[in-house]
């Protein structure tokens, strides 16, 4: 028998190829795009192309080795300079489904708020100097009238004394850099940068250490209510500009309280529910008076609390995650529990309480889905990676996360069938050091194998990768199989796999569509 010719042989391997790339979820859509859809994935496809050799090679005297989705911190400012990433930032992204409110407004924009109210106070636990500015952690609160310092400068103050906070930028020491040197320290440690991330903290463990503690840092100039509406207004305003149209939020409320205009730590939960309803009130009154109701179509939040606490501790926040959906139900859009997974609970430590909170739903007739961080890990078969089995049992909406998911097959297979998407955020991952750049992330195979999946931002205040652009183009320059159109189904199936309501999905995946073909349309264009 002669050999099959050279023309056969590629046409079977170009169906070969084709049938394994079916798999994945925009493959259905890909001969029903339309023409503008077409060639903005070819104009994007070909920009990309030239900039991988132009902009991510050695040749880049600026910086050596890079190459397309190398590590963000050091590339995060010659990723602003290319064409690709200012056509990403004009593209309609769809929702954020996986976002942690103390980490969703820029840093400074925090601390500049925070410096306008005169209740603030700082301290340190010992005198600030030159060697020690790195690692001395500042901590910083509201203050009631009756307890603020007459101290003028944290020079004067002795080890944990409390300084206003005005006073202590204002009275800098200058030999620490003054006003300016004191919003670099503090910015420091809400923070992560390139030399933590890549050199001292660059195993998991040391860089948590480093990440908890911006935390801790932000707690207190965040947990503050005269803060806490113009915060939130703030986190939507930004959003909206990056193309984001709708947000499922995850609040912290291990605290339990936040502080009062009178600097008591008094604050019902009730009530930052209450603000943050407000806030979207008025974000969507605005939006609306500028003729611009369909950019953005809401925003709820994911009840969450700290994997930290025993199970009758944990029994206590599902009780008030139930009587805050019953008061605010279209605003509670479900539950989940966060934290640093290799150190903290697995979910089954909570087992009881969390079957518990499913039976106390079906009496009281409602519905919170669980949406569990799950296998943000590098572990195969840790507490922390069988977390993703747990979850599905529990049958969680969506994984957060799921970065050791494509370690299971099987799971796969279940979370395609169910339509169960994972909230994946490269750029938190890369950066916490699961993995080291975008190459080696498992986000293409969970693509490849159908899996729904959204883009999340996750900390961007820690992380410098506000808004969605900055993951999204990190995805799209790590794969050659990656398009616009890829991108678009993301953004799209970010919104199908909302907590939304029929009616209210359907209104926003129309409007979505809408703004997706005018921006195509503008892309096509710049092919001509």
């Amino acid at each position: 028998m002669s050999p099959p010719s050279v023309g056969e042989y590629l046409s079977k391997r170009d169906a070969f190829i084709n049938d394994e790339r079916s798999l994945r979820r925009e493959h259905a859509r890909l001969n029903a795009l339309s023409d503008a859809e077409a060639q903005a994935d070819t104009v994007v496809r070909q920009i990309r192309a030239d900039e991988a050799k132009t902009i991510w090679t050695d040749d880049n005297e600026n910086m050596p080795h890079v190459f397309p989705g190398m590590e963000f911190l050091t590339s995060r400012d010659l990723i602003v300079k290319t064409k690709l990433f200012n056509i990403l930032a004009k593209m309609p992204k769809g929702a954020l489904l996986h976002a942690h409110l103390d980490a969703m407004v820029n840093v400074r924009t925090l601390l500049r708020l925070a410096l306008q109210h005169p209740a603030f106070h700082i301290r340190v636990p010992a005198s600030l100097t030159a060697a020690s500015l790195k690692t001395t952690l500042p901590e910083v609160r509201p203050r009631p009238k009756a307890e603020w310092s007459a101290l003028s400068s944290l020079r004067d103050a002795a080890a944990g004394e409390w300084v206003p906070l005005q006073q202590a930028r204002a009275n800098f020491d200058p030999a620490l850099g003054g006003p300016e040197g004191f919003d670099d320290w503090v910015v420091g440690h809400l923070t992560i940068n390139p030399a933590e991330a890549y050199g001292t903290h660059k195993t998991t463990d040391k860089i948590w250490e480093k990440f908890a503690n911006t935390f801790r840092v932000a707690s207190g100039l965040i947990r503050y209510a005269p803060i806490w509406y113009p915060y939130i207004r703030e986190f939507f305003r930004t959003s909206i500009d990056d193309g984001i149209s709708y947000i499922e939020v995850r609040i912290n409320f291990g605290y339990k309280t936040m502080f009062n205009a009178e600097g008591y730590d008094v604050v019902p939960a009730r009530e930052w529910v209450r603000d943050f309803e407000r806030a979207l009130r008025d974000t969507q009154q605005e939006l609306k008076d500028q003729g611009r109701q369909d950019v953005f179509h809401g925003a709820r939040i994911i009840y969450t609390t700290i994997r930290m606490y025993t199970p009758d501790e944990m029994e206590w926040y599902l009780d008030e995650c139930l009587a805050l959906k019953q008061e605010f139900p279209d605003i509670i859009a479900g539950f989940d529990l966060v934290g640093h997974e290799d150190s903290l609970h697995p979910l089954i430590h909570y087992i009881q309480p969390l079957l518990r909170f499913r039976a106390r739903q079906a009496e009281l007739g409602l519905d919170i889905p669980f949406i569990f961080h799950a296998g943000e890990t590098l572990g195969d078969g840790t507490p922390a990676d069988v977390n993703l089995y747990d979850a599905i049992l529990l049958g969680t909406k969506r994984i957060g996360h799921g970065f050791s998911l494509a370690k299971h097959p099987k799971l796969m297979e279940i979370c395609k069938e169910r339509g169960i998407a994972v909230e994946m955020c490269p750029i938190s991952n890369e950066i916490l050091r699961l993995t080291s750049s975008m190459p080696m992330h498992p986000l293409p195979i969970i693509v490849n194998h159908g899996i729904p999946v959204a883009l999340c931002s996750d900390d961007p205040a820690v992380f410098g990768n506000m808004g969605l652009s900055y993951d999204y183009f990190q995805v799209l320059v790590a794969s050659e199989v990656t398009g616009l159109t890829t991108l678009g189904q993301i953004a799209r199936d970010s919104l199908e796999f909302s907590t939304l309501d029929a009616e209210a999905k359907g209104k926003a995946l129309a409007a979505w569509e809408k703004r997706w073909q005018e921006f195509c349309n503008e892309v096509a264009a710049l092919g001509k």
